[in-house]
């Protein structure tokens, strides 16, 4: 097992999960509510899995990709919100310091992807948009699992090798205020003057929230050219429409990460950030098969199929 030295000489084998301890009588109202949205998260997302699997007319790069988002946000729910469930009524909980290393890092990686992949759902529709008759030759099967795969494997590569390689040294606090292994909870307790929180905190700002966004807001701009070059008022409905779904899941993932990674920090807003936080991680994944499902008449008549189908 590693073990980490603190300035005093400790060993810190194990960090201290603060969650709604000081607030035990939101802990039962907190745990139910999470319950109901993690249920939600696994039946809507598994279930854009199945209809794009099973329908034959889901087989395009936009539904390739959004089983894709479809099991990533069933991989970051599950990394968290079952620890977090199991602990949800207990006061003060503990976790080892490599199940804490672990959870953070998965929650890294997985995080990373998701903003890599809809940066790459971004460059799908502007490629269907501005080159429709060439879209299918362009976002070929080849191509699609080439940019899944890639995406997966950058993720993986930003999020855990700044970990693996810059070691953390922690002040003598195993104390976090949260209910999981959260980034910026854990950071906060790496020594000030460790040079590798720096690092791996740059690392996460660059990667995580502004090369994505600028390529999403590149490609959208470059969407609103093409569409404007479109003479036919209901052809530029229909252009736009085939983005709302994803405009809608970028704006919410993108608007809370912003919101809760770059407000300034405070006691109030640490405890304030550290349920947006618990929400972010599943909330988020339940809302976006419900924004494709709602939005998405394809998604909508393929559901329809499958029940008829069993009902008969």
């Amino acid at each position: 097992m590693d073990i980490l030295v603190t300035d005093n000489g400790s060993e810190v084998t194990e960090f201290i999960l603060v969650g709604l301890s000081d607030h035990p009588k939101y802990q039962i109202a907190f745990f139910c509510t999470m319950v109901v949205v993690y249920l939600i998260t696994l039946v809507g997302n598994s279930l854009i899995i199945i209809v794009v699997r099973v329908d034959g007319r889901l087989h395009t790069p936009m539904y390739f990709f959004l089983s894709n988002l479809s099991f990533l946000d069933i991989c970051y729910s599950s990394n968290s919100v079952p620890f977090l469930l199991f602990n949800g009524l207990r006061d003060y909980p503990t976790i080892s310091y490599n199940s804490c290393y672990a959870q953070m890092t998965i929650a890294l990686f997985l995080g990373m992807t998701e903003c890599l992949l809809l940066a790459v759902m971004a460059y799908d529709r502007f490629v269907a948009i501005s080159n429709p008759l060439r879209y299918t030759i362009i976002m070929n099967n080849w191509v699609c699992t080439q940019l899944a795969m890639v995406t997966w494997a950058s993720a993986f590569l930003l999020a855990v090798i700044p970990i693996i390689a810059i070691p953390a040294h922690f002040c003598g606090r195993n104390v976090i205020n949260h209910f999981t292994c959260e980034v910026q909870a854990l950071l906060k307790l790496i020594c000030s003057d460790t040079p590798g929180r720096l690092i791996l905190g740059l690392v996460i700002g660059i990667f995580t929230l502004p090369l994505p966004f600028t390529f999403i807001l590149i490609s959208y701009t470059r969407i609103a050219v093409a569409v404007l070059r479109i003479h036919s008022a209901g052809a530029r409905l229909k252009a736009f429409s085939t983005c709302g779904s994803h405009l809608t899941v970028v704006t919410i993932f993108y608007g809370s990460a912003i919101y809760m990674y770059l407000k300034p920090q405070s006691r109030e807003s640490e405890d304030q950030g550290k349920i947006i936080s618990a929400f972010y991680g599943v909330v988020t994944p339940m809302l976006n098969p419900l924004i494709y499902t709602l939005r998405n008449k394809d998604v909508k008549n393929a559901l329809r199929k499958i029940i008829r189908k069993k009902e008969s």
